[in-house]
């Protein structure tokens, strides 16, 4: 959980002149100039701590957990696994339109990544995360993946990095706002006659047709109806103009697997309330989100709405690390999935993204690394650590590492506000997707409808954002309960027998997920 800071009226403080803070304030600038508008800054913001002679310290939380017996029928160890490692999207569709099967299809990364390789300068690899030798590396966040807890050495670590030149994480801290007070964990799910917030039928312009559950031949659409409530508080009401408003001039970025895509189209069917708008711009080019040579799509969109200069894109990355075509050459190439190395396209764009939501977690799996050819690498060469072999380890290696990154990048980017989003869970019975396994249901709340859980039930995802400054934007267990809302047995692109009990109808629970990012930003 978040430590949050407080002020002790009642002592008296000696907090401008702490060692910690005064070793940080020696190191802020290089050249004089810089310095005195630094110190003149500081000045000002700690003026009222000295006037009032306030101590600042630090408040622990202490969470309990209070699960609610009706939550599931399964077990916590399975929401949060959500059995990764089994799980294997097939591609069931090869048409080219934007709105084609998001069963992610190996040409089109293998094609954009060579082409971006074949006609870009080698990347600087020694500002990202490595900071030696892998086997250093390995060191440094092996408390992290073997035991998912954030480790002392870790901490120090961010610490290090995140005083490249800026402030210190202690000073940084103070003179960013506090995190978001992350009450929506809590609450129940209810029917509400205002929703859905778009048609299914209506938004065409950005919803995959695979996901408008409203095109197929599913009857029931009482999940369409169902809005989230945090308990003891009221959600703000999402408004597309207000959202607009309060992204004036601003970029909100979704990088992650094919549920980020849905969050993306969902986000963009509730701006617009599914109507078409013909005055929204492609800007996908900006981002280098264009159909490489013999590509079938892009690995992205991005749109701008003239109106407030407000652009919302959603870049593919379903491993959230840096892929990387061993020979450019070879359009059989095998790939460097660097483990170590954010995606590319967070370090070449980040400074132009004021709001990034990242996810991750159902593609880690043998299967698809051997669909894609992808090699695990760290410290720029094949990876050799056994306790970081398996799909787990390697999943919360580059999970932190990425977030690491992301954390000490953060004093740069003042603006930014990063969101880190848990597992989406699934709800396969009686088997996996490809051995018969299934999600009838198609009854709300029929296996419960309240979260009273103190803690998330993504426990990695919580282990990953702790300690920085990252929020967790927790929905793992509020969609836990709502396994009627997948597409199941009524996709368009599944192979017979198959039900696609992972990815959601559309309107539909992803649209929550956006109302919460929403209210938090």
């Amino acid at each position: 959980m978040y430590n949050y800071f407080y002020f002790d009226m009642g002592q008296k403080s000696n907090t401008y002149f702490n060692p910690a803070i005064k070793k940080s304030v020696a190191a802020l600038s290089r050249d004089e100039s810089v310095f005195w508008i630094e110190v003149l800054l500081l000045t000002i913001g700690f003026l009222p701590l000295i006037i009032s002679g306030a101590d600042i310290k630090t408040v622990p939380v202490d969470p309990k957990t209070h699960v609610k017996e009706d939550i599931s029928t399964l077990t916590r160890g399975e929401a949060v696994n959500n059995k990764e490692g089994q799980h294997v999207d097939k591609t069931h569709s090869t048409n080219t339109d934007k709105s084609s099967s998001d069963f992610e299809e190996v040409t089109i990364q293998k094609k954009e990544a060579a082409a971006k390789h074949k006609h870009s300068p080698k990347r600087e690899e020694t500002n990202v995360i490595e900071s030696g030798s892998d086997s250093k590396l390995i060191a440094e966040t092996n408390n992290v993946i073997l035991r998912g807890n954030t480790s002392e050495q870790e901490e120090k670590s961010v610490d290090h990095q995140a005083n490249d030149g800026y402030l210190s994480k202690e000073l940084f801290t103070l003179f960013l706002p506090p995190l978001p007070n992350l009450t929506h964990r809590k609450g129940k799910w209810v029917i509400d006659d205002r929703r859905p917030l778009y048609s299914g039928h209506g938004c065409k312009q950005w919803l995959a047709s695979m996901w408008a559950c409203r095109m197929m031949q599913r009857q029931d659409f009482a999940f369409e109806k169902l809005r989230w409530q945090p308990k003891d508080c009221e959600m703000e009401e999402f408004e597309g103009s207000k959202f607009l408003k309060r992204m004036k001039d601003k970029t909100l970025a979704f990088v992650g697997d094919s549920l980020g895509r849905q969050q993306f189209q969902s986000l963009m069917c509730m701006i617009t309330a599914g109507k078409n708008s013909p005055d929204v711009l492609d800007v996908g080019k900006d981002y280098g989100l264009v159909i490489p040579p013999g590509g079938k799509r892009p690995n992205g969109w991005a749109y701008r709405f003239p109106s407030t200069n407000t652009t919302v894109l959603y870049y593919w990355s379903s491993t959230l690390c840096d892929l990387e075509p061993l020979d450019i050459l070879d359009p059989q190439t095998e790939y460097a999935m660097h483990l170590d190395r954010p995606p590319a396209f967070l370090r070449d764009f980040l400074d132009r993204i004021d709001v990034l939501v990242l996810n991750s977690g159902h593609h880690w799996n043998r299967g698809k690394l051997k669909a894609n050819k992808w090699i695990m690498y760290v410290g720029g060469k094949p990876n050799t650590n056994r306790r970081i072999a398996d799909m787990g380890s390697a999943k919360n290696f580059t999970i932190h590492s990425t977030l690491k990154w992301l954390n000490s990048q953060l004093p740069k980017h003042p603006h930014l506000k990063a969101f880190y989003r848990s597992i989406s869970p699934r709800h396969f019975v009686n088997g996996d997707w490809n051995s018969g396994g299934s999600c009838n249901n198609t009854i709300p709340m029929s296996i419960g409808k309240e979260v009273l859980q103190e803690e998330s039930t993504d426990q990695s995802a919580a282990s990953a954002v702790k300690g920085t400054r990252i929020a967790l934007l927790d929905i793992t267990a509020l969609s836990q309960v709502r396994d009627e809302g997948h597409i199941s047995r009524f996709s368009i692109t599944a192979s017979p027998g198959v039900q696609d009990c992972l990815h959601w109808c559309l309107p539909g629970v992803p649209d929550t997920w956006n109302e919460i990012l929403f209210a938090l930003i």
